[in-house]
């Protein structure tokens, strides 16, 4: 019995091992603006991103952009995404133009919890944070993302990519639901 567990711990520990090892090595290329382009542009970093719960709470989405009027507000809206059999823009960031014309827009916690996941954000009775699990996630695509001056006609585009969960996201989901970190209902 003790021989059979010591391999059980082996091999977990092997697996874990070999997991960390994979993705601690990967790095997403960093998307820059082109500095040849004078008119609008928009790019977004990560240009993929996944809807495993823990990691889309952790995924620190920007939209950095060029090429606006110094002074200006830029709001950055995804474009018809599927909601309840309808197809609507939901805004998902704002930010504020500098002096050379760019931004930096990040998204906000309650907008990827609520937009992108489709969850809630509640307390246990620790009264520590909590995702609350409701409904499906957005669906996976590539989307339009359109940043929008709010002083001139100016608009700009490009594409953000949701995958999925991945194997790695679905464990952490399932140890944060263990933990009560996560609730679905």
């Amino acid at each position: 019995m003790e021989q059979n567990f010591k391999k059980v711990l082996t091999i977990m520990s092997l697996l874990i091992s070999c997991s960390v090892f994979l993705t601690s090595g990967c790095s997403k290329a960093v998307k820059t603006l082109d500095q040849g382009i004078k008119g609008p542009q928009i790019i977004v970093n990560p240009g993929t991103v996944r809807l495993g719960v823990a990691r889309m709470k952790g995924t620190k989405i920007v939209f950095s952009g060029s090429g606006f009027e110094p002074g200006d507000s830029v709001f950055i809206k995804l474009l018809n995404v599927p909601v309840n059999g309808k197809k609507v823009d939901l805004s998902v960031a704002a930010a504020d133009v500098d002096k050379n014309g760019r931004f930096n827009a990040k998204v906000g916690i309650l907008t990827k919890i609520s937009d992108f996941l489709r969850a809630k954000l509640g307390s246990n009775e620790k009264m520590e944070n909590i995702i609350i699990v409701t409904k499906p996630p957005m669906p996976v695509g590539a989307y339009t993302a359109q940043a929008v001056s709010m002083l001139s006609d100016k608009k700009a585009e490009c594409t953000l990519n949701v995958k999925g969960p991945s194997l790695i996201d679905r464990l952490k989901d399932w140890v944060g639901t263990l933990l009560g970190k996560i609730v679905k209902k």
